[in-house]
């Protein structure tokens, strides 16, 4: 049974608002709803006729933020629909250009308590892990088909798993495996006692890395960051929030890219793209101590913005 009211704490949500320089009216776009706090706050904060465009994948999360924000009226339109077709949709409803575009990249609480899931294994539930649940694929069907090479490689790439091939070599053994329960308990002897000494359950990277490959998450990310720009105003901001090193690298590196720069990484003979973006933080952003204690899944929180330049600071 669905809870009535929202358990999901947005996170940074005053450092989201500020840094979107949230103000009356504009077009604005949140593309992970999730509970629906941080699209409440920017529709509280660009009263009396901002609009906002709000997007999530999983309908569960898209009916849950249509009743908290039922008060707005006309002014939100949401859409279940994932957040790479933002260019369609701002077309579609007449938002385009946009002042500004959230992308929220964490899972919510009502997602991650939510057994039935499958996306932790603090509760036991089926393997499934699909943000969207007509999806093709489910962590399941990771798990029990998979050759043991590319099972060893998603746990390895996606969830920065050092033991790996051992965890792949368990779960193959294993086979075949239906509850998070049951994959947490392999996964954990798998890895043997030296995971203890680790302050993070042994089976959170490899969980991390199924949720990642079931709803290909990384290359949605990389394939949305250019058009989310492609869709900004002049002066118009994009602020991402990510949870882990994999998200925040993709970010960062899109956003020096975008902003003219090349990554340490790149060719010695590699030349900069023109400058689209400047980037309004070198840094990222993270919870202060009070959030943390608030609510202590914000802890790995990161939040980078950037701002769309007008073609004449671009070109200069």
């Amino acid at each position: 049974m669905m809870n009535s009211g929202p358990r999901h704490l947005p996170v940074l949500v005053e450092e989201v608002c500020l840094g979107l320089r949230l103000r009356p009216g504009g077009a604005w776009f949140d593309g992970t709803l999730g509970g629906g706090g941080h699209a409440e706050s920017i529709l509280e904060r660009t009263a009396p006729d901002g609009r906002l465009l709000g997007v999530d994948v999983d309908p569960a999360a898209v009916l849950r933020a249509s009743t908290r924000l039922d008060r707005f009226g006309d002014r939100m339109t949401l859409r279940r629909a994932r957040f790479d077709t933002i260019g369609r949709l701002a077309v579609e409803f007449g938002f385009s250009p946009f002042d500004g575009i959230l992308l929220d990249l964490g899972y919510s609480s009502d997602q991650m308590d939510d057994p039935a899931r499958g996306f932790s294994f603090q509760a036991d539930g089926a393997l499934d892990m699909r943000l969207d649940p007509d999806g093709d694929t489910t962590a399941a069907d990771l798990v029990n088909t998979l050759p043991l090479d590319e099972l060893a490689d998603v746990i390895w790439r996606f969830g920065d798993e050092r033991r790996s091939r051992r965890i792949a070599r368990a779960i193959e053994r294993a086979r075949p495996i239906r509850t998070t329960a049951e994959l947490a308990q392999i996964v954990a002897r798998a890895a043997g006692p030296v995971a203890k000494r680790y302050s993070i359950h042994p089976a959170t990277r490899t969980f991390q890395a199924l949720r990642i490959a079931v709803n290909e998450e990384l290359d949605i990310l990389e394939r949305t960051l250019p058009i989310a720009i492609d869709h900004l105003a002049p002066g118009g901001r994009l602020a991402i929030i990510s949870f882990h090193s994999l998200e925040d690298r993709i970010v960062k590196r899109a956003f020096l890219k975008e902003s003219g720069q090349l990554p340490e990484d790149a060719p010695p003979m590699a030349t900069a793209p023109p400058a689209r973006i400047e980037r309004i933080t070198r840094k990222p952003i993270r919870p202060g101590p009070e959030e943390i204690e608030a609510n202590p899944r914000a802890r790995s929180a990161r939040l980078r913005i950037a701002e769309r330049l007008a073609p004449a600071e671009a070109a200069a």
